[in-house]
């Protein structure tokens, strides 16, 4: 009786490279097609605001706590349900009546998954800018990239066989004894600093119409 000689493995694309680090290495859940997208609302939120006002809120945020850019949009990971509570905090914050440029996505949401940071390397060190106190990481080389991902990448990329929950801020850290990052805090600094940026766009555009 012939044997049955199994068919060759099919090499792994960029895109199911990235897949698999994220599934396999972190065991996030992740959404079909390409790039790859992450879904939220599972094992956390995220939290889109603009990558001025998060740089001045990283100070919120514990060392393991991921971040990722985007061109000019910072995505801060929070935890899970926060999106949820965001319009609330806002109002809670005196912030809700007021366009601030800034969203929480979460259950039944996706975002972009950032290229995954190369095994071994080091953890990107912010840099001073003028507005923020810190700037984005310089890009990777171009053999540490996957190809099929768009523009994001990870500020402080999230650790293989860590807990990723632990390091997020949630809304019981406020007046706690945990370790956990004070969701009030981050969102509070995240709005002044949206705020500020728009009041300076309506200067500069008042300036220009004058």
């Amino acid at each position: 009786m012939a044997s049955i000689v199994p068919l060759p493995r099919r090499p792994l694309d960029s895109g199911d490279r990235v897949r698999e680090w994220y599934e396999n290495e972190l065991g996030w859940a992740t959404l079909p097609g390409s790039p790859v997208r992450l879904s939220t609302g599972v094992r956390f939120d995220v939290l889109d605001v603009p990558a001025e006002a998060g740089f001045a809120a990283l100070r919120h945020l514990g060392p393991d706590s991921p971040v990722a850019l985007c061109g000019g949009r910072m995505a801060l990971l929070v935890a899970a349900g926060s999106a949820e509570e965001l319009p609330g905090l806002l109002d809670w914050l005196d912030w809700g009546t007021l366009e601030l440029d800034l969203t929480a996505v979460g259950a039944g949401g996706h975002v972009e998954a950032p290229r995954p940071w190369p095994h071994g390397a080091p953890r990107p060190t912010p840099r001073p800018d003028r507005h923020s106190g810190v700037s984005p990481p310089r890009p990777l080389p171009r053999g540490d990239r996957a190809g099929s991902q768009g523009a994001a990448l990870w500020l402080r990329p999230p650790e293989p066989g860590c807990e990723v929950e632990l390091s997020l801020p949630t809304l019981s850290a406020l007046g706690g004894g945990g370790s956990a990052p004070d969701l009030v805090r981050l969102v509070d600094t995240v709005a002044t600093r949206c705020h500020r940026i728009r009041l300076r766009r309506l200067c500069a555009q008042a300036f220009a119409f004058s």
